[in-house]
């Protein structure tokens, strides 16, 4: 029986193994994390994972081929393929802050590793795979932190075997998207030697032999970033279009719609994905990965390269800027003292991730401008809320309200913005809402949800992303 470890319970360990389990119950499969709640919460019926059909995986799976322990050591020295899918964010401080990766965590697990194979059965060597996000060559990295740990121990030389398997599933699709992947790559030194063949074996029990491709290691690595910086750059591009649809009348829609059906730019299949604009994207990944690979293009001295996929993150900043700015412009150059509404705080629906999501971006915005803020999220907890609306540049004593439904958080309020896409906030009751606010009343759609015609009926000042002006705003400084 082949035996599994992941290092890391987070979005991708977590789900990554589940799905593997139950693809194939004669393989054993734990997840290990040194974080105890994380684990615990991981063996309760409240997942850490918000994911739709994961409960179900996890449950058929859990104490019969999955486990979920804090026990790292056990379980990486009786793995015999052990998968390292830890954290890899930002420097947020030292050399490269702000846009190479910090591997601490990748490190610690590479030695983790190591160690335990002083412990495991002699001649028995281990697969280590590459889960985690990492720039080019990280492999080369822990192949030396794990020959160094080898020499002198007794395992022998050739004990361990470095791939790269880089995972491409969305947050809010995890499920559907592992259980029938587009593609897995797995990367090797030698595309044919035993290691990528075991690997590729485990995903044959549901994957289908073409979509398993097999390439280099620093191939592998590279795909995993420049699938990331090419959605990213994607979603920029449309949103730089929808302001200058909102200049010239255009509708970002019928552009979308238009290009989309391209099969050069529309993919040959997949028409208007990710060409729908918005208040910016987010999420843990995207804005990481792609500083990520600017940062390698400086480092091999390719700064037209580098600056090229900087200013994909550049017009997702401008993108947010722009959404705040054009509240303040709107409800007549100032929001001091006003209430804003906030519906949705998590990057998109189907989610409980609020890392890197432009709706906390624009609370930030709003509050430093002077505004009170109240904001309501389906799956956000009023002590995530508060952390991540908090700032220390947002010099304010008050902090973000939070309501318990989309009708507490619009009543008195001047604004109300539409920040995630959650089905809920198409369904309603707007007479409801206008009602219960400030007048002139205005709905500022970060996420073209609404429908803009039948609130204006309503009485509201509507502003969309890209859409043609309300004639309220058509008045208003061009200040976006």
């Amino acid at each position: 029986m082949v035996k599994i470890c992941c290092i890391g319970a987070g979005y991708v360990g977590g789900p990554s193994m589940a799905v593997m389990a139950l693809k194939c119950p004669a393989i054993e499969v734990a997840v290990v994390d040194v974080s105890r709640p994380r684990i615990d919460a991981w063996n309760s019926d409240r997942l850490p994972v918000l994911e739709p059909g994961l409960d179900a995986v996890v449950r058929a799976c859990r104490g019969r081929n999955l486990t979920f322990s804090a026990d790292v050591d056990l379980h990486v020295v009786d793995a015999d393929i052990v998968f390292v899918s830890v954290n890899t964010p930002t420097k947020a401080r030292g050399l490269g802050a702000g846009r190479a990766p910090d591997l601490a965590y990748w490190e610690s697990a590479a030695r983790v590793v190591a160690a335990a194979a002083s412990r495991s059965r002699p001649g028995r060597g281990k697969i280590v795979v590459e889960k985690s996000a990492v720039p080019v060559r990280t492999a080369e990295a822990m192949e030396r932190i794990l020959q160094a740990h080898v020499t002198g121990s007794g395992v022998g030389g050739g004990a361990f075997q470095v791939l790269s398997n880089p995972e491409f599933f969305s947050e809010g699709t995890a499920v559907r998207d592992l259980l029938c992947p587009d593609r897995v790559v797995i990367g090797g030194r030698d595309t044919d030697t035993g290691a990528v063949r075991a690997l590729a074996d485990v995903y044959a029990h549901w994957v289908p032999e073409d979509r398993i491709v097999t390439t280099g290691l620093w191939s592998a690595e590279l795909a995993k970033l420049a699938a990331s910086a090419l959605l990213a750059q994607r979603v920029s591009s449309v949103n730089a279009l929808s302001a200058l649809c909102e200049a010239t009348g255009a509708d970002v829609s019928d552009i979308a719609r238009a290009v989309g059906s391209d099969g050069r730019v529309g993919g040959g299949g997949c028409g208007r994905w990710f060409l729908d604009a918005g208040v910016g994207f987010g999420g843990p990944s995207l804005r990481r990965d792609v500083l990520n690979l600017a940062y390698a293009c400086e480092g091999h001295g390719l700064h037209e390269a580098a600056e090229y996929w900087r200013q994909v993150v550049a017009v997702n900043e401008y993108q947010k800027g722009r959404f705040v700015r054009r509240v303040v412009a709107s409800m007549l150059g100032t929001v001091a003292g006003k209430k804003v509404a906030v519906l949705g705080l998590v990057f998109k629906k189907g989610v409980r991730d609020t890392r890197e999501s432009p709706a906390v971006d624009v609370c930030r915005g709003l509050l430093s401008d002077g505004a009170r803020v109240s904001v309501y999220d389906p799956v956000v907890g009023e002590t995530q809320i508060r952390m991540d609306t908090a700032a220390a540049e947002v010099e304010v004593e008050v902090e973000v309200e939070v309501a318990r439904d989309a009708y507490e958080a619009a009543d008195g309020a001047h604004g109300l913005c539409v920040l995630t896409e959650w089905d809920e906030f198409r369904t309603l009751d707007y007479h409801r809402v206008f009602d219960g606010m400030m007048r002139p009343a205005f709905v500022f759609d970060g996420r073209n949800v609404v429908d803009a015609g039948e609130l204006r009926e309503i009485g509201f000042v509507v502003y969309a992303v890209g859409k043609p002006q309300d004639a309220w705003l058509n008045g208003m400084p061009a200040v976006a």
